[in-house]
């Protein structure tokens, strides 16, 4: 890498605001980097799903007609159908998951926006909070459009909100662990320290399996040794998610009310430790989904009729009882009911 590539990527990452100039990046071998990678795509297998729609569509058109039809994964498509016409008959046509579509010139129109309304001192935080902005903008003006619509009706976050959300998971001078099991040994892991308001290192379990000494082949007992090597080396842990791989990527895609919460109280994941504001959030949403549960089959019983006021009493105190610490009144939105909509088939 040249000088001024070397200089133009510090400056892009000083800029970003979420790491610092000198930002660390070690410990991950190819392998390593490509098991993190993979462990966030738990739905790209079409051996798990063969009937399941994958990819998705980037449509442009001109009101009148289809410019061109860009599939994600077989690249462009021909389209002789009509326009306009719903984008999810699009999507089932041409067997994709998902559809955005835009006006011709409407890419330009939101880059335009951006600069217009980007600053200098802007770090990464508030031009993506921007970005988002102009998007929504021209959603609501037609000029882009997607199917399907999982986040309509949640407010758009604000960067106090954010910077809020990231100080309450990983305070200063904390880090975040995330660490994945498979046969009794560490399969992947992911460490974020963060200093002075940003990230300072990203680091990956090459280095960290060697000092874990002997495990006993029960990772709830031997994620023990991976966060204490993490802090040993690195700093305290703010947040430590530890889980086995195939539970982890069917927690991604398990929109049921009350999932997160019962895999932790089952010990399925470990989250240690864990933030109040996550703990709160597990603990509202499964209790919230024991009391629906409940009280539907109480109303369909109507020998047991009586106990909806009781069970209605409880759902109240259970909402009081979280008062300000709410997670949901910090952030501006329940974040659970975002996940399960974001995961929703």
């Amino acid at each position: 890498m040249t000088r001024h590539c070397r200089q133009a990527a510090r400056v892009f990452v000083y800029r970003a605001g979420v790491f610092t100039p000198d930002v660390r990046f070690e410990g991950f071998t190819a392998e390593d980097w490509q098991r993190f990678l993979h462990l966030w795509k738990p739905r790209a297998s079409t051996d798990r799903e063969p009937d399941r729609p994958h990819g998705g569509l980037f449509v442009i058109h001109n009101a009148s007609r289809l410019c061109k039809v860009l599939h994600t994964e077989r690249g462009r498509l021909e389209h002789l159908r009509s326009w306009p016409l719903p984008l999810a008959e699009l999507a089932q046509h041409h067997h994709a998951s998902w559809v955005v579509s835009a006006h011709t010139g409407a890419l330009n129109e939101l880059m335009d926006r951006f600069g217009a309304r980007t600053r200098r001192s802007d770090d990464f935080i508030a031009q993506a909070l921007t970005l988002v902005s102009i998007v929504r903008d021209m959603l609501a003006e037609g000029a882009i459009d997607g199917w399907p619509r999982r986040l309509r009706g949640v407010p758009a976050p604000s960067d106090a909100m954010v910077r809020r959300a990231l100080d309450a998971i990983c305070p200063e001078n904390r880090a975040i662990l995330l660490g994945m099991f498979e046969m009794g040994e560490v399969w992947t892991a992911f460490v974020a320290r963060r200093r002075d308001g940003a990230f300072d290192l990203l680091a990956g379990p090459d280095e960290l399996r060697p000092a874990m000494g002997l495990l006993s082949g029960d990772w709830r007992r031997d994620y023990l040794h991976l966060a204490r090597v993490v802090e040993e080396r690195y700093a305290p842990l703010g947040l430590g998610c530890f889980a086995e791989v195939d539970t982890f990527r069917a927690l991604q895609v398990d929109p049921r009310p009350g999932a997160w919460g019962r895999a932790v109280v089952l010990r399925d994941i470990i989250l240690s430790p864990m933030p109040a504001a996550i703990g709160l959030a597990l603990g509202v949403d499964g209790a919230k989904f024991a009391f629906d549960s409940l009280r539907s089959l109480t109303h369909r019983m109507s020998a047991f009729g009586y106990l909806e006021p009781a069970l209605r009493g409880m759902r109240e105190r259970l909402g009081a009882a979280a008062g300000d610490k709410d997670v949901g009144r910090v952030l501006g939105f329940d974040p659970l009911a975002v996940l399960r909509a974001l995961l929703r088939r």
